[in-house]
């Protein structure tokens, strides 16, 4: 920082002149210069292969995504980062495996899965979303006055909870388990064109109506009011348990229809999947701009396509730097921009 004197009137008075803004900035368009001309360079590199990781970032990117606006809905409404949700993900994925596989008999995956898809869906959307409603019901709602600290350690007990139910063996066991689904169709550059058609008619109308009942229904109103002030709310008439609760029976149906999709994509399930997925997830939350929709979808998509090419790309570091590679993204622009891409600062009165 840099001061000039000024005289007026026999007055000296300093002027102050920051620069850091203006340094930020600076370093911020040469950070993105540097990543652009790392996409252009694998693209120029091996034009199909950039193709293929792509498609393979944009079909992850989505998941995260999904995940990602359970996060950002919750912290957007009771400022609670809600550490269970990822574990309730993988718990979905444990419920779609065996209701594609155990009840349905799913073996195949094509065209003629549509309706065994479907099912799954509501099932496990309906699963997410009864859970996560039961957790801001039994947990939560009687925390919500409480320090921040309360809540959020309820959330990481209940997250051990979920993995502990998931490591059972007669729900998942502690082993990895894979489930006899196998692709068919069309594949272009490595990726099922099945798979990613799948992943992009769910997710995008999810998405889609996340933002119509946010931005254009009654209940979207409830809940921006509550968000902005709960006594308020509560003044105008507006249900404010019942808002919250819907707010988190939006995010569990999200975390449920995440957990089909990442199951049909992977055939595979885990007990630790929400722990690393639903991390990335937070990220791309944060990411984006915590509490902002457009935000969450956003930072999912860039960090897939990110960690895709980092893994598959011609000048990438490999997977055993993947990891590495989405956090440090995370604290550049944590550095210059707390807020994240979307999100805007804000002041907090003592």
């Amino acid at each position: 920082m840099a001061a000039t004197t000024l005289v007026l009137g026999g007055t000296q008075r300093k002027a102050k002149v920051r620069l850091g803004p203006l340094v930020e900035r600076v370093l911020g368009y040469i950070i993105l210069g540097l990543v652009l001309v790392w996409l252009v360079a694998n693209i120029v590199a091996d034009p199909g292969r950039f193709l293929g990781t792509a498609l393979v970032g944009l079909q992850n990117g989505l998941l995260y995504a999904l995940v990602a606006l359970g996060y950002t809905m919750v912290y957007g409404i009771i400022e609670l980062i809600n550490f269970a949700h990822g574990d309730l993900f993988m718990l979905s994925t444990i419920v779609a495996a065996g209701v594609m596989v155990g009840i349905l008999g799913v073996g195949q995956l094509s065209v003629a899965s549509i309706l065994p898809l479907v099912i799954a869906l509501i099932v496990c959307m309906a699963f997410g979303g009864l859970v996560n409603v039961s957790a801001e019901f039994l947990a939560y709602r009687r925390l919500r006055s409480a320090p921040k600290l309360a809540p959020l350690m309820t959330a990481v007990g209940l997250s051990f909870i979920f993995r502990g139910v998931a490591q059972q063996d007669y729900v998942n066991g502690s082993a990895q388990k894979n489930w006899p689904i196998t692709w068919g169709g069309p594949v272009i550059e490595g990726v099922y064109l099945y798979k990613l058609v799948m992943v992009l008619a769910v997710t995008v109308p999810l998405l889609l109506a996340m933002t119509y009942i946010v931005s254009k229904t009654k209940m979207g109103k409830a809940m921006r009011a509550v968000a902005q002030d709960q006594d308020g709310a509560r003044l105008m008439g507006i249900n404010v348990n019942g808002t919250i609760s819907f707010v988190f029976m939006l995010g569990g149906a999200l975390a449920g229809a995440a957990g089909v999709l990442y199951f049909l994509c992977q055939t595979q399930t885990y007990y630790d999947t929400g722990t690393q997925l639903g991390l990335i997830a937070f990220t791309a939350a944060v990411l984006g701009g915590i509490g902002n929709l457009t935000g969450a979808v956003v930072g999912g998509l860039a960090i897939g396509i990110v960690q895709a090419l980092n893994e598959g790309g011609a000048y990438g570091l490999g997977s055993n730097w993947s990891q590495t590679v989405v956090f440090l993204i995370l604290i550049v622009l944590m550095v210059f921009k707390p807020e994240g891409i979307f999100g805007r600062p804000t002041t907090e009165k003592v």
